[in-house]
């Protein structure tokens, strides 16, 4: 399973979103610090979920970074959030 897949599964499992798209930017990123041969070093999530009603921006993103987890997070350079209820 790809880290893109991980990522996609774990949200998926924690907020059942509505929306949920997991874009792997890597490639524009060739050249720069973080990039890693391959892919799947940057990437980008639009997520949309009733469970972030109410939340802070902060908070929201704070709920995403614990359902990805440590481990998966260790292993990307960047992740952009965008988080809607």
């Amino acid at each position: 399973m790809t880290r893109g897949e991980k990522i996609k599964s774990k949200l998926d499992a924690a907020f059942a979103p509505h929306r949920l798209e997991v874009i792997d930017e890597s490639e524009g990123h060739r050249g720069h610090a973080g990039y890693q041969e391959g892919g799947e070093s940057h990437f980008r999530v639009l997520i949309a979920s009733a469970h972030f009603a109410g939340m802070a921006r902060i908070a929201r993103h704070r709920a995403v970074h614990a359902a990805i987890g440590p481990e998966l997070m260790a292993e990307i350079h960047a992740l952009a959030l965008q988080i809607e209820a």
